[in-house]
């Protein structure tokens, strides 16, 4: 196997990438060769990064919904085998390819799946924080480089990437643009911002950059995953009074106190729609809605629960169904508006080394989201929890 990253007991990082800079690595990986099968954690090889690239040693890894829903393979179109799924990782960089100039070996990073390459018309953009080359995809299955993948099975067989990033496996290689370099005094706190890759950022970032919810304001979360929980605890740290969190699982309720969900709706046990409970709860409706399941049906409830003139629903939810949003034009004309968020708005490798500093400093509680840690190797336990309503966040230790 090449070079080894570790973390040793004071949780500081160490990688010797002289043996393996510039050649391919065998390393173990989690792969999936079907809808729905059991990930086969086997020995792969892991090619050098060219161009533009950065292969990474992963450190820890974790699993999100999307995730989960990809390997499920509900959404026929974005099937693709064998892969690597994963998009939630820290990690320390092994080796860089030509033209690379802001990441160098040694520094400790997280992929982002939503990049940012600098140069097109959105990065350059206050206004979005879009890539137009590397934005987040979910039909991309090889790199921009040269249309190959960077994996392959040990009998040369390629493996296909996933979400700009591929994160289940010891070593992955990674476009600069999806790489967020984080500052080095952070290194100690590498397992928890595993989280800030995705799911935490999404839900944080949502409730801040997309809503820009303020003190004294009403939240509904439809949802209470780790991005629904993510964005009660991102309303909370802006001071929003009344954060409502909506959910079908009444188990949640303890977690979601412990993020600053103040009142808790089990729509099974309302004789009423749930727009309405909220809007005798709040006097009219919240300030601002997430809707966070994927569910049509608790999108338009969402939509409805935003208080008349001024509301605003955020979507969040990923809807692999074909239909269309349930929303009438004319309904618009209430004042309630509607947007989606991808990322939480933010622009993953200007940003979030700052939003990282923010977790770490107490403003976001990332130790709250981690109920499970495991060893990579089981990693189909990992996705059993998470299917269940077992577990928020479940990192795995490389």
């Amino acid at each position: 196997m090449g070079s080894e990253g570790v973390a040793n007991k004071n949780n500081s990082v160490k990688l010797n990438a002289s043996e393996t800079k510039g050649k391919t690595i065998t390393c173990k990986a989690a792969v999936a060769y079907g809808p729905g099968e059991p990930l086969v954690v086997e020995q792969i090889h892991v090619k050098p990064p060219q161009k533009m690239e950065v292969r990474i040693k992963i450190l820890y890894t974790s699993i999100c919904h999307t995730d989960l829903s990809a390997w499920l393979g509900w959404n026929e179109d974005q099937r693709a085998y064998p892969r690597i799924f994963g998009h939630e990782a820290s990690g320390i960089v092994e080796s860089v390819g030509e033209g690379v100039k802001d990441i160098k070996e040694g520094d400790i990073v997280v992929p982002i799946f939503n990049g940012e390459c600098g140069n097109c018309s959105c990065c350059k953009s206050d206004k979005t924080n879009m890539c137009e080359s590397f934005g987040v995809n979910p039909m991309k299955k090889v790199m921009n480089n040269d249309g190959t993948s960077r994996f392959s099975t040990i009998d040369g067989k390629p493996i296909y990437h996933f979400l700009n990033t591929s994160t289940f496996v010891e070593y992955t290689v990674v476009d600069s643009a999806c790489v967020a370099k984080l500052h080095h005094d952070l290194t100690h706190s590498l397992k928890k911002l595993t989280l800030i890759s995705c799911g935490v950022s999404t839900g944080v970032g949502a409730a801040w950059n997309t809503a820009n919810v303020h003190s004294g304001s009403s939240v509904a979360v439809f949802g209470l995953g780790a991005v629904g929980l993510a964005v009660a605890e991102g309303a909370r740290a802006r001071g929003a009074s009344k954060i409502i969190g909506v959910d079908i699982n009444p188990e949640k309720f303890i977690k979601a106190q412990e993020m600053g969900i103040t009142d808790f709706i089990n729509p099974r046990d309302e004789e009423k729609p749930v727009h309405e409970r909220i809007k005798e709860i709040t006097e009219g409706g919240v300030d601002y809605s997430f809707e966070c399941a994927g569910n049509l049906d608790v999108l338009r409830e969402a939509f409805l629960s935003a208080h008349e003139g001024w509301g605003l629903t955020v979507l969040l939810g990923i809807h692999s169904s074909p239909n269309l949003l349930p929303i009438h034009p004319m309904e618009l004309f209430d004042g309630r508006r509607i947007i989606g968020s991808v990322f939480g708005g933010f622009k993953g490798k200007s940003q979030l080394p700052h939003f990282a500093r923010e977790c770490i400093h107490g403003v976001v509680r990332l130790d709250n989201f981690i109920t499970h840690e495991l060893p990579f190797e089981e990693i189909n336990k990992a996705f059993d929890l998470l299917s269940k309503g077992k577990s928020l966040r479940c990192i795995m230790n490389m």
